[in-house]
């Protein structure tokens, strides 16, 4: 048996893999829910997650995947609209007219950022199109130099360097280009008359984690079960033990995957991680009318939080029966931050209080409900040196033969984290196991 620890997408994700290549399987997870930080809320119509998801053109495991389990055709295509608050104007910035319109940039500006976004450097006014195919020759310089330094010195102030403090806080200065210049990559594909193009599954991602756990079989699916223990012998893991309300139990295993965070693997084994990871404080508001006309709204203005994100400016409200939902998400480098500090209660003043300063005709009268989400490691820190700092897939040089790693400090979760990400990773644990090692 090939055991799994933790039931996230990377875990449950592994384990469908190996049964397609013949292998017993069985997951445990700790909580009492699979699903990690795909875990939904229910609605006045479909669910939502817990904490906002969206793909990216460049994601193709996920829809195979999707395609796989018979959800393919639910997959759908829209424009995830943008806009900018800067000086208490929301300024949208998706069509080319409407770059071009913003009052912040001059022409120069707007043209060292555009070629930026199109692969094209042009410094020394020579075009280069090759400059930046491998993110490893960025991975050593800094954020801030390389944005100066590949637009222009506005453009880092008054785009790149408050979306970089909203992401990161006071670990923003520590941040690798490496990460700015695959997210753009990450997140590229654009309509160019209309603005960018992003996935969501019909009903949520949700029912992708329901069509994985019915594919692995809910028998080869615990919860509630904490791994206590990978033992092993003679230099190869050999037992699991884990540990439910009903006691505890040792399996034998020929190989275990740990798709949880490193912090469990060190636990476990002893390997040590150094990539530091950040928290999110992450809420869904619900409110009888739309707040604002875009689906993700950056904010440059002083408030508690870096964007407003409106989820059914991206999906119908009709799909939540006819609930406008808010995502509101604030990043904590470590639990002692103010804001990590405040109660559920706390937190929706702070936020509603933050929509009021920046929307002086918000009612609150239009909110249904707040539901507040924390996890205290959604994401790493990508900081100079990352890539140095990734757990291998297969560990058998640093623990022991048959011991496979496919949580978030996996390569496949670089240069952003994404339900995508995990599938690859679990997939590369399970290819691994089931080709030999």
């Amino acid at each position: 048996m090939i055991g799994v620890v933790g039931g996230g997408i990377a875990g449950l994700a592994a384990a469908y893999r190996l049964q397609q290549r013949g292998h017993e399987v069985h997951v445990f997870e700790a909580t009492d829910q699979v699903g990690g930080l795909a875990a939904v809320y229910e609605t006045a119509g479909d669910p939502l997650e817990k904490f906002y998801h969206h793909l990216s053109k460049s994601e193709e495991t996920i829809v195979e995947l999707a395609h796989e389990l018979g959800l393919g055709e639910d997959v759908e295509w829209r424009i995830g609209e943008n806009a900018y608050y800067v000086d208490g104007v929301v300024h949208p910035m998706d069509k080319p007219w409407e770059i071009l319109a913003f009052p912040h940039w001059s022409v120069y500006d707007k043209f060292r950022l555009g070629m930026l976004t199109l692969d094209i450097d042009v410094r020394g006014g020579v075009p280069k199109f090759d400059t930046y195919e491998r993110l490893e020759d960025f991975e050593d310089v800094p954020v801030k130099e390389f944005a100066r330094e590949h637009t222009t010195e506005n453009v880092y102030e008054t785009f790149f360097e408050p979306l970089l403090e909203a992401k990161f806080g006071e670990r923003a200065a520590d941040v690798s280009a490496a990460w700015l210049l695959g997210r753009i990559k990450f997140r590229g594909e654009r309509d160019i008359l209309n603005g960018e193009i992003l996935g969501y599954l019909d009903g949520g991602f949700g029912r992708l984690l329901d069509a994985l756990v019915e594919a692995v079989g809910r028998e080869n699916i615990t919860t509630g079960a904490r791994v206590q223990d990978l033992a092993t012998v003679g230099g190869a893991v050999e037992t699991m033990t884990v540990e439910t309300d009903d006691g505890t139990t040792t399996h034998d295993v020929d190989a275990a995957i740990v798709a949880a965070m490193p912090t469990v693997l060190e636990a476990l084994t002893g390997y040590e991680c150094a990539i530091d990871f950040q928290g999110t404080i992450c809420s869904v508001i619900s409110m009888d009318e739309s707040l604002t006309d875009t689906y993700w709204l950056n904010i440059a203005d002083e408030a508690p939080f870096g964007a407003l994100i409106e989820h059914t400016n991206f999906v119908p409200p009709e799909r939540y029966g006819g609930e406008h939902l808010v995502y509101i998400a604030k990043y904590v480098q470590h639990t002692e931050d103010p804001y990590w500090q405040q109660d559920d209660t706390e937190i929706r003043e702070t936020w509603l209080s933050g929509i009021e300063g920046l929307f002086p005709d918000f009612d609150r009268e239009s909110v249904n409900w707040v539901e507040t989400a924390r996890n205290p490691r959604t994401a790493p820190i990508y900081e100079r040196g990352y890539l140095d700092m990734v757990v291998p897939y297969d560990l058998a040089d640093e623990i022991a033969d048959g011991v496979y790693y496919a949580g978030m400090a996996s390569r496949a979760q670089y240069p952003e984290r994404s339900l995508n990400g995990g599938i690859v990773a679990g997939y590369e644990c399970a290819d691994q196991i089931a080709d030999g090692g």
